[in-house]
C-alpha cells in the first residue's frame, strides 16, 4: 500500500493502541491540534482524552509523569516536539528512566518509549534543528532508534513498546512527507540488527536516519563513477550492531561515517573507533566522516544547506577513501 512516513507513524501509534489498553499517547498538542507534525491527527476523535493525552508546555513533568506511569504499568507513548526541547527533560530520561532498573536492582523497568523529531533541513533555526541522539547513544539504559524507512516508522514502535527499558526513537523532520509503498500487513520489525541498503564491495557508507536518503543518492552518483558502495543503515544507536559494522568493513575494507551530529564527540567518532579496535587490519585506508559543520544549525536556507552532509560532501569522502587504497 501506499503511505507516507507520517501515516506509517500515525498507524503504528493506533495499531498499538488498539492491540494494547495499556498504550497511551500524551505530549504537547498531540490531541485537538494532532501533533506539531501531523503524526498523531485522528487520534483523538478514536481513542479520546483519557488516551491521546495533551499535556502542559513543561517537558520535565510530562516525560516524568510519563516515567511514573510506566512504573505503574502502563505503556506510555511520550512524544516531544524536538530533540532540542528533550534537553529541558534531560534530568528525567537520564537520572530517571535510564537508572531506575539499576538503582532498584531489577526489581523495576521502566517501558516508556519517547518519540521526538530530529534534525535540519526544514529552516526551523537553532532552537529546533540539531542531531543529539549520539548524546543520548551515550547513555546506559537506553535504547536509541532512529527509523529511516517506511517499514521501519511503522514497525519500530510496537516492538519498542515490548521493551522492559526506555526506548528513545528519533524521527527525523525532513523525512515525514516521504512517500512510498509498504506491504499491507507490514508489522513490528527487528530493532536489534543493521541493515545494508545497497550492496557493493568498495566502500562502505555506514549512516542512519534522516541521512540515509542522502547517502543512497550519493551512491547512486559514485556508481556513475564507477565506485560501488555498501550502505548500512544502523537503525540502532545504542546498543550498536557491531557485527553488522565490522561485516561491512572486512567486505569493502574502506569506510565513511556520515552523521548529522557533529564530529567532536560524536556517535560518527565511535564507530570509527570500534571499526579502529576490532578491524585495523581490514583497512586499506583511513576512516573517513562527514558529520555537520561545527556551528549552531544556521536559519538561513543556503547557510542550512552548506553545514550539513551533501552529497556531493559523501562523494568526494568516498573517492577520496577509495583513492587513498594502496
Amino acid at each position: 500500500m501506499k503511505t507516507t512516513y507520517r501515516e506509517a507513524m500515525r498507524e503504528a501509534i493506533r495499531e498499538a493502541m488498539r492491540r494494547d489498553e495499556r498504550v497511551f499517547l500524551m505530549g504537547e498538542d498531540v490531541g485537538d491540534y494532532g501533533g506539531c507534525f501531523a503524526v498523531s491527527l485522528g487520534l483523538l476523535e478514536e481513542f479520546g482524552p483519557e488516551r491521546i493525552r495533551d499535556t502542559p508546555l513543561s517537558e520535565s513533568g510530562f516525560v516524568g509523569a510519563g516515567i511514573g506511569a510506566a512504573l505503574g504499568g502502563m505503556r506510555p507513548i511520550i512524544e516531544i516536539m524536538t530533540v532540542n526541547f528533550s534537553l529541558l527533560a534531560l534530568d528525567q530520561i537520564m537520572n530517571n528512566a535510564a537508572t531506575l532498573q539499576h538503582m532498584s536492582g531489577g526489581q523495576f523497568s521502566v517501558p516508556v518509549v519517547i518519540r521526538m523529531t530530529t534534525g535540519a533541513g526544514r529552516q526551523l533555526g537553532a532552537q529546533h534543528s540539531h542531531s543529539l541522539e549520539g548524546w543520548y547513544a551515550h547513555i546506559p539504559g537506553l535504547r536509541i532508534l532512529t527509523p529511516a524507512t517506511l517499514a521501519d516508522a511503522r514497525g519500530m514502535l510496537w516492538t519498542a513498546l515490548q521493551d522492559p527499558d526506555p526506548v528513545l526513537i528519533f524521527e527525523h523532520g525532513s523525512l515525514y512527507n516521504t512517500a512510498g509503498e509498504i506491504d499491507d500487513d507490514a508489522g513490528a520489525v527487528d530493532i536489534d540488527r543493521a541493515v545494508v541498503r545497497r550492496a557493493g564491495p568498495d566502500v562502505s557508507l555506514i549512516t542512519y536516519g534522516g541521512t540515509l536518503p542522502t547517502v543512497l543518492e550519493a551512491a547512486d552518483r559514485l556508481a556513475e563513477q564507477g565506485i560501488e558502495a555498501d550502505v548500512l543503515d544502523l537503525r540502532t544507536l545504542r546498543p550498536l550492531d557491531t557485527e553488522a559494522i565490522l561485516t561491512t568493513v572486512a567486505k569493502t575494507h574502506r569506510a565513511v561515517v556520515v552523521d548529522e551530529g557533529w564530529r567532536s564527540g560524536s556517535i560518527s567518532a565511535e564507530i570509527s573507533a570500534r571499526i579502529t579496535e576490532n578491524a585495523f587490519f581490514d583497512l586499506d585506508a583511513p576512516v573517513n566522516r562527514v558529520c555537520s559543520v561545527e556551528v549552531p544549525v544556521p536559519y538561513a536556507r543556503h547557510l542550512e544547506q552548506a553545514v550539513l552532509p551533501s552529497v556531493q560532501r559523501i562523494v568526494d569522502a568516498a573517492r577520496e577513501t577509495v583513492g587513498s587504497h594502496g
